[in-house]
């Protein structure tokens, strides 16, 4: 049956008035205009379908084809209105040919809108579906609760369409994939303006998990596949359970492509969905029986092993930057990732070896590094072996590392430094954000606390807590308000006996613009160095020119020492640039810092930690 869109009884009595639709024709055309006299929207609604308005214009029309028009125009009119739920209008289309330009005016009385009457859901096959002892009951109390067009609504066609496709979507995405609309029946009395509707939804068999079936796998161990999957033998059907692992193969990097799927060939051969609408009293389709557990199917197509790239960067934060990487997929039958990369400020070379996800979704690795770092006056070398389980989600990951470092700090206008330390630590992120790649509202949190607590190749003993965030809140329609901040505490006897990197240093893109990369911090002879203690915070507002593009200004304040009361906090303040690149947001950012009074410019792609 019909129905659309529509704003309900009272707008058919509003006079309002007529809207001319312009053409825009050919110059052989026959030049013609149309009014339509109708309360918004049904007005758009007949201007955007009427033939009359689709044809003006076309160089075919002609005086005895406009005629026709005219004539099929008021039962034209009158389909589309039954759609917005008006099934009784009064329409009447005229021609005024005398003018110098043939006008066709079309007037609508709507009349009294059709609203929603009885709504009858029968929901048939849940209560006898099989089900193995203790399962839970499907909840068909939630299907009605859930249904959109209830009674007393304004009766559309569209609204009428979504809410069957609502209803059975709910059901073949859990447990019953091969649910059907049996039945489907709207029946409108024009005298009472009441639509009664009628659905029959069939379960269908209720449908389990079997066991896992993996194709197209050569290079690399079933364990990267079985490790991963969270659905046992026996659970429910569910089409979210296959798009979650499906989503978890496709991130380790190993598969170019990734299908997860039930196989149903074990079922009937019917369709899945609608059954389209029934006339009363016809034939009902038969239920497929009952079928046993459903196979589990990974299929994949695999990257390539071995992958060599290079590329050519810029930070104002380390300089120029030249990087090579060389991963291999199945070395040694792990995961190997390496690469090395050349900064004006920084030059670092590292290799891990990854473990596969075991089955409880931990992901294990080992690793060592090199890294040479000149920075305001210090320059330091650390060798690092470091051993790390990982866990979580991008919402919620969690780690535990152990690293064995070696390092050498030496001090323009002071003297060299050497220094060992087998810390542990435990780290946390969390994020609660709209968009992961363009926030807009939210808030991302990294904690961590470790140390070097046994005096087992450790130089200095000491205890380390540091926590930094981001927090995003839209103002208006076109701007956002981001808040930042870090802070970080160091407990330990002595503080040169601890490793460089693991003390605090302020300044640079992601920290207090308007200063250079690590730039706050103590003063020892010529050089900045870490301190004990770290606090920073900013504030900043984005707003919006264009869906791309858009423009902010900022304050940040802070400082690294070695006491909380030598925490005098140092300001910078600017404005930026913004742009919504296809890889993340890039910010460039003009900024002054107050305490050494030089501006700076900084760049950088995206906020993530």
């Amino acid at each position: 049956m019909g129905s659309a869109a529509l704003l309900g009884a009272g707008a058919a009595a509003l006079a309002l008035p007529p809207r001319a639709v312009a053409a825009e024709t050919a110059a052989a055309a026959l030049q013609y205009t149309v009014r339509i006299e109708a309360p918004a929207p049904l007005d758009s609604l007949l201007e955007k379908n009427l033939d009359l308005v689709r044809f003006q214009g076309n160089p075919h029309t002609d005086k005895e084809q406009l005629q026709r028009l005219v004539r099929a125009a008021p039962e034209q009119a009158k389909a589309l209105l039954a759609t917005a739920g008006f099934y009784t209008p009064q329409v009447s289309a005229r021609l005024d040919a005398g003018a110098a330009t043939p006008t066709v005016t079309v007037s609508v009385a709507p009349g009294e809108a059709v609203l929603v009457g009885k709504v009858e859901l029968a929901l048939q096959g849940f209560d006898a579906a099989p089900s193995q002892a203790g399962a839970t009951p499907f909840d068909t109390s939630a299907l009605r609760a859930a249904w959109t067009l209830p009674e007393g609504q304004v009766f559309r066609q569209e609204e009428w369409e979504t809410a069957k496709r609502n209803l059975l979507r709910q059901v073949v995405l859990s447990r019953y994939p091969r649910a059907q609309l049996t039945e489907t029946l709207a029946t409108v009395d024009p005298e009472t303006h009441r639509a009664a509707l009628r659905v029959v939804l069939d379960s269908g068999p209720e449908l389990r998990f079997g066991t896992l079936r993996i194709e197209g796998l050569r290079r690399y161990p079933e364990s990267v596949v079985r490790n991963l999957n969270p659905i046992k033998p026996g659970d429910y059907y569910s089409e979210a359970a296959l798009q979650a692992y499906q989503a978890r193969l496709q991130d380790t990097g190993y598969f170019s492509s990734v299908e997860v799927s039930a196989d149903l060939s074990s079922l009937l051969n019917e369709p899945i969905g609608a059954a389209g609408e029934a006339q009363a009293g016809a034939a009902k389709p038969p239920v497929p029986p009952a079928a046993g557990p459903l196979p589990l199917v990974v299929r994949v197509g695999e990257n390539k092993r071995k992958n060599v790239s290079a590329g050519l960067g810029y930070s104002t934060n380390t300089g120029n930057r030249a990087q090579l990487s060389y991963d291999d997929l199945s070395l040694l039958g792990l995961k190997f990732k390496s690469a090395l990369t050349l900064e004006t400020k920084k030059q670092t070379a590292r290799g891990d070896f990854y473990f596969p996800t075991t089955q409880q979704g931990y992901n294990d690795s080992i690793g060592a590094s090199y890294e040479r770092s000149d920075i305001a006056n210090e320059v330091t070398n650390v060798a690092t072996v470091a051993v790390k389980r990982a866990w979580g989600t991008p919402l919620l990951e969690r780690s535990f590392t152990l690293e064995f470092l070696t390092e050498t700090t030496t001090i323009q206008g002071g003297i060299g430094n050497q220094s060992k330390s087998l810390p542990l630590t435990y780290g946390l992120t969390k994020r609660r954000l709209d968009n992961l790649l363009f926030p807009t509202r939210g808030y991302v949190v990294n904690a961590q606390l470790g140390g070097a607590l046994l005096p087992l190749l450790t130089d200095e003993l000491f205890v380390r807590g540091s926590a930094k965030f981001v927090y995003y809140r839209p103002l208006g329609k076109s701007g956002t308000v981001i808040l930042r901040g870090e802070a970080g505490a160091l407990a330990s006897k002595d503080k040169s006996g601890v490793p460089a990197v693991y003390l605090f240093r302020a300044g640079g893109d992601q920290s207090v613009r308007g200063y250079a990369y690590r730039e706050l911090g103590v003063r020892e002879g010529e050089a900045t160095v870490g301190g004990r203690y770290l606090a920073t915070a900013g504030a900043e507002y984005q707003h919006w020119l264009t869906p791309t593009w858009g423009a902010a200004v900022f304050y940040d304040a802070g400082n690294a020492a070695d006491s909380v009361q030598a925490l005098h906090p140092k300001s910078g303040y600017g404005v930026g640039v913004r742009y919504k690149s296809p890889v993340g947001p890039i910010n460039v950012d003009a900024a002054y810092g107050h305490a050494v009074r030089k501006y700076r410019l900084h760049f950088s792609l995206g906020f993530t930690f």
